[in-house]
């Protein structure tokens, strides 16, 4: 599994800052400032001479300018070039603004350049006498020197046999947080030895985003374009993902945060776990009448775009295995516009790759922004939202346990298996899931190879599900908690239960 949780659910000066540039934006937004006005946050984020997290306070102000234009939807400036920061904000400050590509960005100057790849020898080396370390290194790039053991690292080839056996842990496999953290391995280098992103590689999973320690990485935001909408009057409704619970603090019920975010301006909440229950309920009969059959080799599915584009593009020869069925977050966007012709439908969830899926041509037209559970709770913040005292009439039912449980791993292949047991009780299921794209490749490469035939495979780009999305709020081993125990109070625990459902027959 990737290494790119580590600081997840850290209260970090990271954090902060990222959340502060959401709550402004929303401010700017909601109180018609002119958008002129965005060059006076940097100073309002960063206040007074003194440097708080850098050597350089011009240079921490440069940072959250990057950062606050990524949040309007803005391309990053060219470092060597003179340009304002309101630089082609006029453009970009109407609704009908998409992104455009690249959407996650490794801002330059951000960027500590961390070394790539290296093994070293740490101060915990004692100079043993069995000094295993050369005795396992394959390319003799291991010697002792005035007592120690030394790494030439021009024969090194960092495989890490020297890290495995060291008695006194001193020596030490070291990568970037963000390459860690890439499960497609599109970090790169550019010319300075600093983190580029390989938008080839790149299936927009933002793990690299809540990786970097250095604040260097951050996606586009459709905040400032959505809150616009709301205000000139469009009727906006929200589509919130299953992991939304409990990510706005212990007073956030899901009623709470339904009526939230009504007063933020929309006119209606639904749960995209009605969109998992259709899923679920489609893809069960998709694996009886394909998989079970032998018409089809097996069944891969998830509602992560992430997992989903990379087993297309890297496993090209099954691509036709992986489920064609809607995502909940169209399957949902397509019941609401259904039921409200004239309605603008906002994707909530915790995820960077939504983003990016919404981009499609065949989504594009149901889905028309979208947003992380951190730039909701910016809006929340900007419009002095607080759920200690609210009061609710109305009860959060709309979806089954089993469209709920899709936000943790192991959620989606626990849905279908249910459902495919009510359905059709006699066949037998066999399931393999993977979290982390890296697991997720090498669970692609045993079924290419036919050692996954008649599997139901569930994917997750994400360690620990949808509920460790790079947009989330919440310690993941929590959210994780808080969303199993919204599931098992579900009013209606099958998929097919749900009143979304019609297709109940075999």
């Amino acid at each position: 599994m990737e290494n790119g949780n580590k600081m997840r659910g850290v209260n970090t000066p990271i954090t902060k800052i990222r959340r502060q540039v959401f709550t402004e934006i929303a401010k700017m937004a909601y109180q018609d400032k002119e958008l002129s006005y965005i060059e006076q946050l940097p100073y309002k984020i960063i206040p007074g001479e003194v440097a708080m997290y850098r050597d350089d306070i011009f240079k921490e102000r440069a940072i959250v300018g990057e950062r606050l234009r990524l949040a309007m939807g803005l391309p990053l400036r060219p470092v060597g070039e003179h340009q304002p920061l309101a630089n082609g904000i006029e453009d970009c400050a109407i609704p009908e603004k998409f992104y455009e590509p690249p959407l996650i960005n490794v801002i330059p100057f951000a960027c500590n350049a961390c070394p790539e790849t290296t093994v070293m020898v740490t101060d915990n080396c004692r100079g043993c006498l069995a000094h295993p370390c050369m005795s396992v290194c394959p390319v003799k790039a291991i010697s002792m020197v005035d007592g120690k053991s030394h790494i030439d690292e021009e024969k090194c080839i960092r495989c890490g046999r020297c890290v495995e056996v060291c008695p006194y842990t001193a020596i030490v496999k070291y990568d970037r947080p963000c390459a860690s953290a890439c499960g497609v391995d599109a970090i790169e280098s550019d010319n300075l030895g600093r983190a580029k992103i390989n938008h080839d590689k790149c299936v927009s999973c933002g793990q690299c985003l809540v990786s970097c320690p250095f604040a260097a990485i951050a996606d586009k935001s459709q905040i400032f374009q959505l809150i616009t909408s709301i205000k000139q009057g469009d009727e906006v409704i929200a589509a919130i993902a299953p992991a939304f619970v409990g990510q706005f603090g212990p007073m956030a019920t899901p009623e709470k945060v339904f009526e939230g975010i009504k007063q933020l301006g929309f006119k209606d909440v639904y749960e995209v776990a009605i969109g998992a229950d259709l899923g679920a309920v489609e893809e069960a009969h998709h694996f009886a009448h394909k998989v079970a059959t032998g018409e089809q080799q097996f069944l891969a599915t998830s509602c992560c775009p992430s997992w989903s584009v990379m087993a297309k593009t890297w496993f090209p020869e099954v691509a036709h295995c992986v489920s064609d069925a809607l995502t909940p977050m169209v399957a949902t966007a397509r019941v609401i516009k259904k039921e409200h012709p004239n309605a603008k439908v906002v994707f909530i969830g915790p995820c960077a790759a939504k983003k990016l899926e919404a981009q499609r041509r065949s989504v594009k037209s149901d889905v028309d922004f979208v947003i992380t559970f951190e730039e909701l709770m910016g809006m929340f913040v900007a419009k002095d939202i607080e759920f200690g005292d609210m009061e609710v009439t109305q009860s959060v039912d709309q979806a089954t346990g089993d469209g709920r449980g899709y936000a943790c791993s192991g959620g989606v292949a626990d849905a279908i298996v249910a459902n495919i047991n009510s359905l059709y009780p006699d066949l037998e299921v066999k399931v393999d899931h993977a979290e982390g794209l890296k697991d997720c490749r090498k669970m692609m490469t045993l079924a290419k190879a036919g050692k996954r035939n008649g599997y139901l495979l569930e994917g997750m780009a994400c360690p620990g599900g949808c509920v460790a999305g790079a947009g989330t709020i919440l310690p993941i081993k929590k959210a994780q908690a808080t969303v199993k125990l919204f599931k098992d109070k579900s009013q209606k625990h099958r998929a097919l239960e749900s009143d979304y459902v019609e297709d109940k027959e075999p």
